[in-house]
């Protein structure tokens, strides 16, 4: 006996909150592993008071698209001016890649899907993704003691049991806000990216310019990780620092390699570094940026200082061609050069527009004596703003030199003319196999 329309829905809707469960735990759990081994391979796992759960939750809710408000003061005593935003991008790409590849999972192996299914796979896992969410904000919270040694500020504050504090707590609206727009814009990468997810049958007709370019630039973004894990092993084998490398790596190696990716291509940075906080590496960055004034990077002010920053611009060129010849050979024969620097320029300038607003570094404490003055030695600030828009104008240009040169090397590559597309534009939804 056949089920009823009912029943079948019912089962429909009950194994997509099943999945979509499943994305979301795993998701949130690699996000908190990568945060916990990052953070004690930075020494957080000294942290007094059980804080350490405290703090990774805080990395989470972070790299969750979260915000976490920052405070410190000594009462009347003391003031202080802090401030954080930073996006840990090797937690979230941890979690962005297990999730996505969860929520599509159920999906493949068909080549039309109604919109509703989408919508009724989608919803599911954006609610229990915000639960999820909410919970691990509420635990993000905690407050430290601040050592003040010798200075002035140090002995007042013994004398008069009023030392200085610097604590977070998660900014519940806004990380709910910016968290619905982090997973809404995974899943819609998700689909764009995917070979084999299905699309409402109005939508196919765009697989030939959406799909291939933005294949291309994500594996382009994944190519450049992998680059920088290779050379963060090297570096943590000949030069030591295994932890602080290892931690770099596990935390915020996105950060470092897709600005690399932008500064390879012509792009700018500019920021300063100011006290005793900074960069982890490269030192390199990290002297171009210190002093009080705002500093611009770019290739050249790196090749000052150490002349091998210029193999960023041949990293670069040799990724961003193969990138386009593999957007070119994932298309349809009847493409033409044309259209796949216009495909690949578009998905290019995009993932730079992603990359400057995600890449983004501030971070500032001060801590004044009775609004006198900066305690020595414990204020400092580091910034790192993009050049956004000649970063995401050279990533336009770029990738249109890299999809049309791409499109003229694959001609001998091509397969017939072969293309990774539905097969059908009808309404039909085969049955997904459990």
């Amino acid at each position: 006996m056949s089920p009823t329309p009912g029943s079948s829905s019912s089962g429909g809707s009950a194994r997509a909150w099943r999945d979509a469960l499943v994305a979301v735990v795993a998701g949130f759990v690699v996000m908190a592993v990568v945060a916990a081994a990052g953070l004690w391979c930075a020494g957080a796992g000294d942290l007094p008071d059980g804080a350490f759960p405290h703090v990774v939750a805080a990395v989470v809710v972070m790299a969750a698209g979260g915000s976490l408000e920052v405070s410190g003061g000594a009462g009347s005593l003391a003031g202080a001016e802090v401030s954080l935003s930073v996006v840990p991008l090797s937690v979230s790409l941890a979690g962005a890649l297990l999730t996505g590849y969860l929520f599509l999972r159920p999906l493949h192996n068909r080549a039309v899907a109604r919109p509703r299914e989408l919508l009724g796979r989608a919803l599911p896992l954006v609610v229990l993704w915000l639960l999820a969410l909410t919970g691990v904000a509420f635990l993000a919270r905690e407050t430290f003691g601040i050592s003040t040694g010798d200075s002035p500020i140090g002995t007042i504050t013994e004398l008069l049991d009023a030392a200085p504090t610097v604590g977070f707590q998660a900014d519940l609206p806004a990380t709910l806000l910016y968290g619905l727009l982090w997973i809404l814009g995974l899943l819609l990468i998700a689909l764009l990216v995917s070979r084999r997810a299905p699309l409402p049958a109005r939508l196919v007709r765009f697989h030939t310019a959406l799909r291939p370019a933005a294949f291309a630039t994500m594996l382009l973004l994944l190519a450049y990780v992998v680059l920088g894990i290779g050379v963060g092993v090297v570096v943590a084998a000949t030069q030591g620092h295994a932890d602080r490398t290892s931690a770099v790596i596990l935390l915020g190696l996105p950060n470092l390699v897709w600005l690399a990716l932008t500064l390879g291509f012509g792009g700018a940075w500019e920021g300063n570094v100011e006290g005793p906080f900074g960069l982890p590496m490269p030192q390199v960055l990290d002297q171009v940026l210190r002093g009080s004034d705002p500093s611009r990077i770019d290739v050249s002010a790196l090749a000052e200082q150490d002349s091998r920053a210029w193999w960023l611009v041949v990293v670069a060129v040799v990724l961003l061609l193969g990138t386009g010849v593999l957007a070119a050979v994932r298309s349809p024969a009847h493409v033409r050069p044309w259209q796949h620097a216009l495909h690949l320029g578009v998905a290019l300038a995009l993932a730079t527009l992603a990359v400057c607003l995600l890449g983004r570094i501030q971070a500032q404490f001060g801590l004044s004596l009775l609004g006198i003055g900066e305690v020595d030695g414990l204020g400092g600030q580091v910034r790192l703003e993009p050049v956004l828009w000649r970063n995401v104008g050279l990533g336009l240009l770029w990738g249109a030199v890299a999809g049309f040169l791409g499109a003229l090397a694959a001609r001998p590559l091509r397969r017939g003319g072969r293309v990774d597309a539905p097969a059908t534009t009808s309404g039909a939804t085969p049955a997904t196999p459990e």
